[in-house]
C-alpha cells in the first residue's frame, strides 16, 4: 500500500548521532574492550589508575595529614620503628599505627624496614626539609572542613573556617586580636622561606636602594633580601599588631639596621615614599579585584618615576590551567571567601590599569610555589 504525503508528514525524522569521543569513551563497552585489548591495555589501565587516585585523593590527604600530626615523619627521623613502638608514643591502637604506616609506605613517604620496622623515604626526609610545609600541611584542617561539601563551598552556603583564620582580608586589621595576627604571621613566616628563594631567582634587585615591602609580616622576605643585597635598605609595612613579633625577630638576627617596620593598613593608609622599589610578596591573590586594584594604584602613586614593583605569588595557568593555581590555590582562595588565583596576564592587565606599561613576567623556577611579574613606573 502506496504511504500518503499526509502519513509521511507525520513520520518523526530521527537525526543521526553525531560521532562524538566522549560518548565513545564514556561507554562502558569500549572500556572493556580497550583494557582486554593488548594494544590499547597499558594506556587504559594507566587512565584507569589516574581517575582512581583523583578519586582516593582526599583520603591521600588525609593520611598525609595524619602522619604530620602525630609527628610520625619526625619521630622516624633517626632511626626506624616498628608499629608497636610508634603506637606507644603516640597512644593509638598498635593495629591501626600498622594501617597508618602501611599507606605511608604506599603513599612513597616511609619504607617498609625487616622485621616489622619502618623508616622514611627520601620523599618522606624531603618533606621536612621544605621549609614551610609541615605548617601549611597542619594549617590545612581549617581548609579540609571547609571542603567537606564542596558543592555548598561553591554555592557560597559555608562559613569557612579560613574566613574566620584570615581575618585582614576583610579588613580586621585594627581589630584583629594579637593572638590571631601572631598565628597567621607564624604560618606566613613559615611558607614565605621557600617563596622568597624563587622570587630572588626571578627578580633582580642590584639597582634597588630602598625597598618597601607591603604586607611583609615579620620579614622572612625582606631578610633574604638583604642577605643578598648588603647595600640595600629595606622597610616592612604590615598591621600594628605584626610590629612586635617583627620587632623581636629583626633584633634576634641583628638586622634592626638593615630592615624597619612601618605600621599601618595598606586598605585605610597611605603608603610612605621615598621608596624606589615596592614589593607584594602573596598579597594579591588574598583580595578581590576590588581592594587588588586599590592598592595597586597607591603603590603607582607611592613610586617615583622609574621605580619598581615586585609582584609573587600563586597564580593560575589562565588559557592553560594547572593543579596549583586552578585546583589548590583557586578553591583555597573560595575558602577564604576573598581573593583569587589569577593568571599572570590578568594581573598584567590591572597593572596596566593603574598606569605601569612596562611590565615583565620572568619564567617561574617552581609556577607551583610561586610566580612573577616586574613592573616599571
Amino acid at each position: 500500500m502506496a504511504t500518503s504525503d499526509a502519513e509521511l508528514a507525520d513520520i518523526p525524522i530521527t537525526k543521526p548521532k553525531r560521532f562524538s569521543l566522549s560518548r565513545l569513551f564514556a561507554s562502558p563497552r569500549f572500556q572493556s574492550w580497550a583494557s582486554d585489548t593488548p594494544l590499547l591495555r597499558r594506556f587504559a589501565r594507566r587512565e584507569g589508575e589516574e581517575i582512581f587516585d583523583l578519586v582516593m585523593g582526599f583520603v591521600n590527604s588525609q593520611v598525609l595529614w595524619a602522619l604530620v600530626e602525630l609527628r610520625l615523619l619526625h619521630r622516624l627521623l633517626d632511626r626506624p620503628l616498628s608499629a608497636q613502638e610508634l603506637s606507644n608514643d603516640v597512644g593509638l591502637p598498635q593495629e591501626r599505627m600498622f594501617i597508618l604506616l602501611q599507606a605511608g609506605v604506599a603513599l612513597g613517604l616511609l619504607r617498609r624496614k625487616r622485621g616489622q620496622r619502618f623508616g622514611l623515604s627520601r620523599k618522606g626526609a624531603s618533606l621536612l626539609g621544605v621549609p614551610g610545609l609541615v605548617d601549611m600541611i597542619t594549617h590545612h584542617r581549617h581548609f579540609y572542613r571547609d571542603l567537606s561539601d564542596p558543592v555548598a563551598l561553591l554555592r557560597d552556603d559555608v562559613d569557612t573556617e579560613l574566613s574566620r583564620f584570615w581575618p585582614y582580608v576583610f579588613g580586621a586589621s585594627h581589630d584583629a586580636p594579637p593572638d590571631v595576627s601572631h598565628t597567621y604571621s607564624h604560618l606566613m613566616e613559615a611558607s614565605q622561606r621557600l617563596v622568597a628563594h624563587d622570587t630572588l631567582k626571578m627578580i633582580p634587585m642590584g639597582q634597588v636602594q630602598r625597598l618597601l615591602d607591603v604586607g611583609g609580616g615579620t620579614g622572612a622576605f625582606l631578610r633574604a633580601v638583604v642577605g643578598q643585597h648588603k647595600t640595600l635598605s629595606a622597610t616592612i609595612f604590615d598591621l600594628p599588631q605584626v610590629e612586635p613579633a617583627a620587632e623581636q625577630s629583626l633584633a634576634e638576627l641583628g638586622l634592626t639596621d638593615r630592615i624597619s617596620f612601618y605600621p599601618g593598613s595598606f586598605r585605610d593608609d597611605p603608603l610612605p615614599k621615598g621608596f624606589d622599589a615596592i614589593s607584594l610578596i602573596r598579597v594579591l591573590y588574598d583580595h578581590s579585584d576590588e581592594t587588588v586594584l586599590h592598592l595597586l594604584d597607591k603603590v603607582y602613586n607611592a613610586l617615583p618615576d622609574g621605580g619598581h614593583l615586585f609582584i609573587s605569588e600563586p597564580m593560575s595557568g589562565g588559557a592553560y590551567p594547572s593543579r596549583a593555581g586552578d585546583v589548590y590555590f583557586a578553591f583555597y582562595t573560595m575558602a577564604m571567601r576573598t581573593g583569587k588565583a589569577r593568571s599572570p596576564s590578568a594581573i598584567k592587565d590591572m597593572c596596566k590599569k593603574v598606569g605601569f606599561q612596562s611590565i615583565k613576567i620572568p619564567k617561574a623556577p617552581r609556577p607551583f610555589v610561586t610566580s612573577s611579574l616586574i613592573c616599571i613606573k
